[in-house]
């Protein structure tokens, strides 16, 4: 049970909120420099990206201060619901006819203009779940039967149903981020090695059970290959950042956004933003990133209860493994992966709800001893 204390306490980290907002307001400059080219060819509007972001971004912010303002102890009291939710939605998504195919994966419920992700909903949901089952079974963790063993299956049931869309990218981010829960709280070394071991073995038949996968490898390894096909992302994203230097071409002078990188507005928005502010503009989102980061790992360390440690530790684990991934992605140190940049990149159900994840985890410092 939560002490009285934790209700009295209700002023929020200033400090990840500064960062938030900072973060939130460079994304908005930057889905408009990198995609108002692309927006007056395809829409006849160069603004069509940016006010559709401003959109997001306001009811994202709204759902940030409202779920700020929602004592954290109640997403326990629902997560059993919240998680049969999740799971309902991404059946749904698998129905023929329902599912929305974006991308080349079937990743979205929506009508006319209107969409949501729900793959994105379920990164979140099982978070809280796992926080509950973490928190209330954390001495069982050891045990293989009673602690991981269920932790997995719950996990890899959630992955499986992701990557039946496919959707291998948020597959990724949902079982990184639930494996650094499950080890914090105390899991044997030895379970996870074994994990690990049979991780490899599943990894590479999900590379052979798809030819687009194999040949994102092959892109990886060698773009110049094949640098008009699979290859031609990696290679208009190095275009891009090597020309920016130490302080790039300038805001808005990006020549990569002219037809070279495909959509510059979405996964590859960190590519944009290198050629234009350059290593000095990249290393100061860097420098935010780190402090987000720094300031959820404080309030993990400091909070009242095991339910708001785990909580702010999913939280704070799922944006930082996002965006080490698409930025790995981004400067060729990983395959394609199409996972999107928390605050910058386009997209109304990701923003929408990175911006309400980090609302809880305001709540939650709301209580912490900062």
């Amino acid at each position: 049970m939560l002490n009285r204390e934790i209700s009295i306490k209700d002023k929020p980290d200033y400090i990840l909120l500064t960062i938030i907002l900072l973060l939130l307001s460079i994304g908005i400059i930057m889905v408009y420099s990198s995609s108002y080219i692309w927006a007056d060819y395809k829409f006849n509007d160069s603004f069509y990206f940016v006010k559709r972001q401003v959109l997001f971004a306001g009811v994202g912010v709204a759902g940030m201060f409202f779920f700020m303002y929602i004592p954290y102890s109640n997403w326990a009291k629902y997560a059993k619901i919240i998680l049969l939710v999740c799971f309902g939605l991404l059946l749904i998504v698998l129905i023929p006819g329902v599912g929305l195919t974006r991308g080349g994966a079937q990743s979205w419920i929506g009508i006319g203009a209107f969409s949501i992700q729900p793959s994105e909903f379920m990164k979140l949901g099982l978070i809280i779940f796992l926080s509950v089952f973490l928190s209330k079974n954390q001495k069982y963790i050891t045990s293989f039967k009673k602690g991981f063993l269920p932790a997995l299956l719950l996990v890899f049931t959630a992955f499986g149903l992701i990557m039946l869309q496919p959707d291998l990218g948020t597959g990724m981010v949902l079982v990184l981020t639930c494996m650094i829960m499950i080890f914090v709280s105390g899991a044997r070394i030895s379970h996870f090695i074994g994990l690990g071991v049979l991780g490899l073995l599943g990894f590479a038949l999900l590379i052979i059970s798809a030819p687009y996968r194999i040949s994102r490898i092959t892109a990886f390894l060698n773009p110049w290959e094949d640098p008009l096909g699979d290859g031609f992302q990696i290679i208009q994203s190095l275009y891009a950042i090597g020309p920016g230097g130490l302080m790039g071409v300038g805001l808005g002078n990006s020549l990569q956004k002219y037809f070279y990188l495909p959509e510059p507005q979405t996964d590859f928005i960190f590519a944009i933003l290198g050629e234009e502010l350059g290593f000095m503009g990249g290393t100061l989102l860097l420098v935010l990133f780190i402090l987000l980061f720094w300031r959820g790992i404080r309030i993990a360390l400091e909070s009242p209860d095991s339910f708001g440690r785990f909580l702010s530790l999913g939280i704070v684990s799922m944006l930082t493994v996002q965006v080490m991934i698409n930025i790995s992605v981004v400067i060729g140190l990983i395959p394609v992966t199409g996972i999107t940049l928390p605050f910058l990149s386009y997209g109304g159900s990701s923003l929408t709800l990175t911006l309400c994840s980090v609302g809880i985890l305001l709540n939650i410092s709301r209580n912490a001893k900062l």
